[in-house]
C-alpha cells in the first residue's frame, strides 16, 4: 500500500486491499480481452466479496463496467448444480440450465466520476509500480529464499 499517513483508518487499509485486488482483476481482463479480441462489457460477481454492496460498487466504478450479483454467492454449488442437471437431462443445455438457475438480484452501474479517477491511478501509478519495486522484489527473495546478500 502506498500514499497512507496517520490519517488513514482500517476502513481505509482494507479499501485499498479491494482496489489492488480489483486492479489486479483489471490486468487479467485486459489480457483475456487482448488474447479472445473480444471486448467484455460486464461482470457477474459472486463469493464473499459479493456480499458487500459497497464492494460491488467499487468494483463497477474501478472496471467501468455494469457489476451484477446473483442470487447467492455461493457460486461454486450453483455451477456444480448446473453441470449436474445437464448431465441427468433436467436441462437440455448448459443455456437453458444458465436462463432457469442464474437470476442476476441486483445490478451496479459505474459512478463516471469515480472511474475517471481509479482509470487514472491504474494507467499513472498501479501499472507502474511492479516495474518500479522488481528490484527490490529480487532481493528480497535473494535475502529470504537464497540467504544472499544479508550483510550488504
Amino acid at each position: 500500500m502506498i500514499g497512507f499517513s496517520h490519517v488513514h483508518t482500517r476502513i481505509h487499509i482494507y479499501k485499498a486491499i479491494i482496489e489492488g485486488i480489483n486492479y489486479g482483476l483489471i490486468d487479467g481482463m485486459k489480457h483475456i480481452e487482448k488474447r479472445t479480441k473480444q471486448p467484455i462489457s460486464a461482470l457477474t460477481v459472486s463469493g464473499g466479496g459479493s456480499q458487500s454492496d459497497e464492494i460491488c460498487q467499487i468494483t463497477a466504478d474501478m472496471f467501468g463496467k455494469p457489476v451484477h450479483k446473483i442470487q447467492t454467492y455461493e457460486a461454486c454449488g450453483l455451477g456444480s448444480s448446473i453441470v449436474a442437471f445437464v448431465s441427468l437431462g433436467i436441462h437440455q443445455d448448459y443455456a437453458s440450465a444458465l436462463k432457469a438457475m442464474v437470476h442476476y438480484q441486483k445490478t451496479f452501474t459505474p459512478n463516471p466520476e469515480n472511474h475517471t479517477l481509479y482509470q487514472c491511478l491504474y494507467d499513472k501509478i498501479y501499472r507502474r509500480i511492479y516495474h518500479q519495486l522488481a528490484p527490490l522484489y529480487q532481493d528480497l527473495r535473494s535475502i529470504l529464499f537464497e540467504r544472499n546478500n544479508c550483510h550488504e
